[in-house]
């Protein structure tokens, strides 16, 4: 599978799109999904892209950025031997592909909250405009810089996920913590990182509507414990959320926010009258346009979301949309809550609640490196990997899903 591999060298070329679909062949050793789950898994990469339009090269002042930062940033941030990893594991499953984000991460970070990155901010906290590039570009650059690459890689992404029972993103991590401990072969991250420190949702984050509890787990636990019992089946040690969790910007977070806002959303409409539906405009509208913007790109949703929760005035005008827009919310809070929140606890351990799993591989397993150099890949190795990952997706499928929902049926209330 040649193609599946990206460019390895940093180019300045500017893509048609920041993101493409990278087509695999199927893996004859490999475990396809049954058909009944064929087109409801979807596999993305989005830290292994290496262009930096040459546009973004050039600071506020006109002066290039030199040469060697740029170049160590780009090998730092890359995860080498991600796209690797993504296709294995498409072409065990017997799936047409993978998305891939083709924009380099020392330049943007998707899976990050939109803003700029101070210099040495914690990894964790950063933001999806990456350092030096948050320090030399201009208002103007970094604001094109969104519209052109995260606004339109999240429109990708969301077709891409639309729809799925599972979604994997695939990232690789570095062979040592920094105090030098060795991490895992694999990682299986599930949880959100303010859930995982604080067992809560961070103030001020997503919407107070979103309820806690569905980041306790962003994907079935049953999953997890079949890709890990599987990996160390096969003597590759694997651990769960280390040696960090999903910062609050991942992809996988904000589509768990996505997703059960859609469901909310679906419920409500299905069971009852909604005045100005059709209406983009309507307050019903902005209430769940603002609900639905994880991305936090919209600055329409900021007004709506600080009227409400911070109970600032509404702009001239708009007084009476305002009004109304908080009455839809309300209604909103109304539904979720109703029957102790039955309409949540009903989500959230459904069989169609789409998993939001992420997969980190360490680099060193599926890389080869030269003195810190970047070489090629290890395809055994990936192939290794990918395929028992592919086993257990399948057996997941096949068996575990349906015991889960006998199991559901004939839950013991003791137990809940």
């Amino acid at each position: 599978m040649p193609a599946v591999l990206p460019p390895l060298e940093l180019s300045t070329e500017t893509l048609p799109l920041p993101h493409e679909h990278v087509a695999v062949e199927p893996d004859p050793d490999g475990s396809p999904l049954p058909s009944e789950a064929a087109g409801r898994v979807s596999i993305d990469v989005i830290h292994d892209g290496w262009a930096i339009p040459e546009a973004y090269l050039v600071d506020a002042g006109g002066v290039r950025i030199r040469e060697a930062n740029l170049q160590e940033a780009f090998v730092r941030e890359r995860d080498w031997g991600a796209s690797l990893v993504a296709g294995c594991l498409a072409s065990a499953l017997h799936m047409s592909g993978f998305f891939r984000v083709t924009t380099a991460r020392a330049l943007l970070d998707f899976g990050r909250f939109p803003g700029s990155t101070p210099r040495g901010a914690e990894f964790l906290l950063r933001h999806a405009i990456n350092y030096p590039f948050s320090q030399h570009l201009g208002f103007e650059a970094k604001w094109r810089l969104l519209e052109e690459h995260y606004d339109k890689i999240s429109v990708g992404m969301d077709e891409v996920i639309s729809g799925r029972t599972l979604k994997i993103g695939v990232h690789t991590y570095d062979e040592h913590n920094p105090n030098q401990s060795r991490r895992p072969a694999v990682s299986l991250l599930t949880r959100s990182l303010g859930h995982h420190r604080n067992l809560e949702v961070p103030l001020g984050v997503f919407d107070p509507l979103f309820p806690e509890e569905l980041v306790e787990f962003t994907a079935d636990r049953i999953l997890r414990a079949r890709i890990s019992l599987g990996l160390e089946e096969a003597a590759i040690h694997t651990e769960a959320n280390y040696p960090y969790a999903l910062p609050e910007g991942s992809v996988e977070v904000r589509s768990q926010v996505w997703f059960f806002f859609q469901y909310l959303r679906r419920r409500m409409e299905d069971e009852l009258e909604i005045e100005g539906r059709a209406d983009p405009r309507s307050p019903w509208n902005l209430v769940w346009a603002m609900l639905m913007d994880t991305n936090l790109r919209s600055s329409e949703s900021e007004l709506l979301r600080s009227y409400l929760h911070m109970y600032r005035r509404p702009p001239n005008g708009l007084e009476s949309v305002f009004r109304r827009a908080r009455a839809e919310y309300e209604r909103v809070r109304a539904f979720a809550r109703a029957d102790g929140g039955a309409v949540v606890k009903a989500y959230r351990t459904s069989v169609e609640r789409t998993s939001s799993l992420g997969l980190e591989v360490r680099k060193d397993i599926v890389w080869r490196f030269e003195d810190g150099r970047p070489v090629g890949p290890k395809w055994d190795e990936a192939r290794t990997i990918a395929r028992v990952i592919a086993r257990a997706i399948s057996t997941y499928f096949e068996r575990d899903l349906h015991q889960k929902q006998w199991a559901l049926a004939a839950q013991d209330p003791r137990f809940q």
